[in-house]
């Protein structure tokens, strides 16, 4: 992956404008695993009770959660997956002009998030409909996902604003 523009060749503006982009899109991603937190506690058991309803051990108890109906799973998935594409499209475009990672490891972080899209959301609707245990494959995609946007994150804006030409 050879390419002749560098993150760290570009002028002052354009590595300002990228750098506060970035850190704009790290806090909208932390805002979002922030709101994961609020609504499954990021614990199997909360995200099993989030998609599939909470247990009621006496049938005159109300649930804390009920299940999510199948138009609010096709909502969600159809906004996350479009939206976190995009996401990895814009990180990845950026990251693709860092000088400090490449070849095998810069195309894996590349596509990686794709394949973690796909996998976390193929994975919630097989937790919700099919079997529970699919929560953890669920958890593993997505904090994979997230991890590498970071990365992407950290490594570009560290050739953007320390890396000399």
């Amino acid at each position: 992956m050879r390419n002749s523009i560098k993150l760290k060749d570009l002028d002052k503006n354009t590595k300002y404008l990228l750098s506060l982009f970035l850190i704009t899109m790290g806090i909208g991603i932390f805002t979002g695993l922030y709101f994961v937190y609020l609504t499954t506690d990021m614990t199997p058991t909360g995200t099993i009770e989030q998609y599939r309803g909470s247990e009621i051990e006496n049938k005159s108890d109300i649930p804390d959660k009920f299940k999510k109906p199948i138009e609010n799973m096709v909502m969600t998935t159809h906004d996350h997956v479009n939206m976190f594409a995009i996401i990895s499209f814009l990180l990845g475009f950026i990251f693709y002009f860092n000088s400090i990672v490449s070849n095998k490891l810069k195309f894996f972080l590349l596509i990686e998030p794709y394949f973690s899209i796909i996998i976390t959301f193929s994975s919630m609707w097989l937790m919700r409909f099919y079997h529970p245990s699919f929560v953890y494959l669920m958890m593993i995609s997505a904090a994979l996902m997230y991890f590498i946007w970071y990365i992407m994150i950290v490594i570009s804006l560290y050739e953007l604003l320390i890396t000399k030409r």
